[in-house]
């Protein structure tokens, strides 16, 4: 028998609760007697949507040899529907469904319809899922790094300031209240140590110094957060001399 498998995916109208959970939370089964149908798989569950992106997710539909043709639908547990989406049927009674961050967050419903050769309705299943949105890191960057002066004399100040900033849609806007840490690497060495930190001040500035010990190449790093991604500034090289008498 020729297996059918028809999608579609309905769209919500408002909001609802974030509920965490994972599995197949299984509804009650309607059917005629020696019909079986059974959503025996969502994947992934909970479905994490990050923003900007979709996530696909595949329901797996068990169903007997009487079943001619399957239909899947799903949406927001509890919310009244709107409009329809494209469910993708895959290769027997197998959907795939792709969400973003404009679908609602929280317990979702799948339900299944089976139809024998004549159109009939024989057989309903439901389950339950997850749908959760993820929010991502805003990317950094340290930009304006300098090591200054370029040239010093050995045990003499070396000054390190930049800022620190975070994407925010097409622009970077500066980030206060984060520290910074600055390494140095000596000529010849491939080694960094830490050599300095600084707090970020308004306009995502910083402010730091060391005293000079030998040549050698200096970067500032941001070690991230829970909101914010980690960066590294350019390497600003100092050269460092020693003063002889005559």
């Amino acid at each position: 028998m020729r297996k059918i498998a028809v999608g579609i995916l309905t769209a919500m109208v408002g909001g609802t609760m974030l509920v965490s959970g994972a599995g197949v939370a299984s509804a009650s089964t309607a059917a005629r007697p020696h019909t079986k149908l059974h959503i025996r798989d969502i994947s992934p569950n909970p479905v994490l949507v990050k923003k900007g992106s979709e996530t696909t997710a595949h329901f797996n539909v068990l169903a007997s040899r009487n079943v001619e043709r399957v239909e899947l639908s799903v949406a927001p547990a509890g919310v009244r529907t709107l409009a329809a989406k494209d469910v993708k049927g895959l290769e027997g009674w197998r959907f795939a469904v792709a969400f973003n961050d404009n679908d609602a967050q929280g317990k979702w419903k799948a339900t299944a319809v089976a139809f024998d050769r004549r159109g009939n309705k024989i057989a309903t299943d439901s389950a339950y899922f997850y749908v959760k949105q993820v929010k991502s890191k805003d990317d950094t960057r340290i930009s304006r790094f300098y090591a200054s002066p370029g040239k010093v004399r050995k045990g003499k100040t070396i000054t390190f300031t930049g800022r620190l900033e975070a994407r925010d849609g097409r622009d970077w806007d500066g980030v206060r209240n984060e520290r910074v840490n600055i390494y140095y690497k000596a000529f010849g060495s491939s080694t960094w140590k830490y050599v300095a930190s600084d707090r970020t001040s308004w306009g995502g500035k910083f402010y730091a110094k060391t005293r000079a010990y030998k040549s050698g190449s200096f970067r500032a790093v941001f070690s991230g957060d829970r909101r914010l991604e980690d960066t590294t500034s350019r390497t600003d090289y100092v050269r460092v001399y020693t003063w002889h008498r005559h």
